[in-house]
């Protein structure tokens, strides 16, 4: 059996884990527009993991 890939789509959830903070946070960055892009996929907010890296990316030069 293959190993298998990250997924592409986040669900807030695992956004939350994968950036090892509290779901809430993440809902309070998308309420207030300042975190990752995401959009509606039915009933589920979701994020492509590419425009987090992006985020990631931006947020680190900022910083620096």
């Amino acid at each position: 059996m293959p190993a298998q890939e990250a997924p592409d789509l986040l669900t807030t959830k695992e956004l939350a884990v994968y950036l090892r903070k509290p779901v809430a946070t993440v809902r309070g960055w998308r309420y207030r527009k300042v975190g990752p892009v995401g959009f509606r996929l039915g009933r589920d907010v979701v994020y492509r993991r590419s425009a987090v890296d992006v985020w990631l990316a931006e947020q680190e030069k900022a910083s620096a």
